[in-house]
């Protein structure tokens, strides 16, 4: 079974106007989607045709001769975690178990804002910024390129894509403003309680 470009989980207007159509129907449309075509050329006739995308990573995770198909499924996981990262009328402070949970193990909404915007401005180059259950505290951390927690023993709640693709039609080379609009404005910690409660 060929892998898919899952569908936005809303219109690519909606994130407007701090992430525009067009944004994401470049980001989407053309980055994701070439991953899945990637993929796909790449898995077939393999034994990795028949896998899930998480079986994919999983088994191809630090193997060099695999990096191919590593890096291509690990973006269209990451790329789809990060469109539920967001969500029309999104951001600020969060609500319910994960709000407890962040007050708990960073001390203050406050500072895991500060956390998680560190990560994400000083990710040299592209990459990732996280959210994560590890060890049954929340941590922030950061993964370059293609790395995913799914590869490690973390579980993700969230993430924000740090590749200048994500950003540079509407934010040009201002990374910090597009994190600051990501928190204030997009964020969705629905998603992110709902990640906590299935752990």
């Amino acid at each position: 079974m060929a892998f898919e470009l899952p569908p936005l989980p809303y219109s690519s207007d909606a994130l407007s106007p701090h992430l525009t159509a067009e944004t994401l129907s470049f980001h989407h449309g053309k980055h994701h989607n070439a991953y899945v075509t990637n993929l796909n050329n790449l898995a077939k006739g393999t034994e990795f045709e028949t896998k899930s995308l998480e079986e994919v990573i999983k088994l191809t995770a630090g193997k060099s001769d695999k990096a191919g198909l590593f890096n291509n499924a690990a973006q269209i996981w990451n790329h789809t975690f990060y469109w539920h990262s967001m969500k029309p009328q999104g951001g600020g402070k969060p609500t319910g178990a994960i709000a407890q949970k962040i007050d708990a193990d960073f001390g203050s909404y406050e500072k895991f804002v500060e956390a998680f915007s560190q990560a994400g401005a000083t990710q040299f180059g592209s990459g990732w910024a996280w959210l994560v259950l590890d060890g049954g505290k929340l941590k922030v951390t950061k993964t370059p390129n293609a790395e995913t927690p799914l590869s490690t023993s973390a579980t993700p709640l969230l993430t924000m894509d740090v590749w200048e693709h994500a950003y540079y039609i509407d934010f040009r080379n201002r990374r910090p403003d597009y994190i600051k609009v990501f928190l204030e404005h997009l964020v969705n910690w629905d998603f992110a309680n709902k990640n906590l409660a299935g752990k």
